[in-house]
């Protein structure tokens, strides 16, 4: 194991499992019993909040953003809505869609997985300005990945702006404890990181690194990455 995450039993040989929809209803499922406990592990957001404060500044006033796995809508979605912009969240999970919709009222959520976006299709958002994605896309397997960031790629207009976050860690779909639940996360060393997001036609304009203790002790320290991009193409 690399570090930022812990191993747990398994009965897996390490190979993306079959099922892998149901298996990622079942990770909105844990998301929904979690509910904000999340907030209450992760208080002290500094590259998150960062990261948006970068876009805020990259971006023309009233542009509309992206927020692709929003969780409670804290810190980002208010933060970016608070900032002027106009805000669409999704994530898969019931329970932090519903938090989202009561913490931050200005910004319009829906119940979707990134599956459900891609352009012309039924779930079709409209095209963004900028795509934020803070630790949602450790949640797919690697097999997946690329699929959505070409979706991402497609949501954005012309020169784009991509944020994302991941956490440093050789991993793929790998199982471990979290707040009390067991999830499946994937990861990569941040060269590695680099080229899955410029192989999905983005350029790397900027890169930061936080390290980052969680309040509870069943989430280990972790490295944080993050990435500020722009679409190419």
């Amino acid at each position: 194991m690399s570090r930022g995450f812990i191993e747990v039993d398994d009965e897996s040989d390490g190979t993306v499992p079959e099922g892998i929809w149901r298996d990622r209803e079942g990770q909105a499922e844990a998301f929904d019993a979690i509910g904000d406990r999340y907030d209450e592990a992760f208080p002290y957001k500094k590259g998150q909040l960062a990261a948006a404060e970068w876009l805020i500044g990259a971006l023309p006033a009233g542009g509309r953003v992206l927020d692709l796995g929003c969780g409670t809508g804290l810190p980002t979605a208010r933060q970016l809505v608070e900032a002027g912009f106009e805000v669409v969240g999704v994530d898969l999970s019931r329970g932090m869609v519903k938090l989202a919709r009561e913490y931050v009222p200005g910004a319009t959520f829906h119940r979707l997985d990134i599956a459900d976006l891609e352009p012309d299709g039924p779930h079709d958002l409209g095209r963004f300005d900028a795509v934020v994605a803070f630790f949602s896309l450790l949640m797919l397997p690697r097999a997946e990945i690329p699929g959505a960031l070409r979706t991402v790629h497609d949501l954005l207009v012309p020169g784009g702006l991509f944020t994302l976050s991941m956490v440093e860690a050789d991993v793929d779909y790998f199982r471990i404890p979290f707040l009390g639940h067991a999830i499946r996360v994937s990861g990569y060393l941040r060269d590695d990181l680099r080229k899955v997001i410029e192989d999905a036609r983005f350029e790397v304009v900027e890169e930061s690194s936080y390290t980052y203790a969680p309040a509870v002790s069943d989430v280990p320290p972790e490295e944080q990455l993050f990435l500020h991009c722009t679409r190419r193409g």
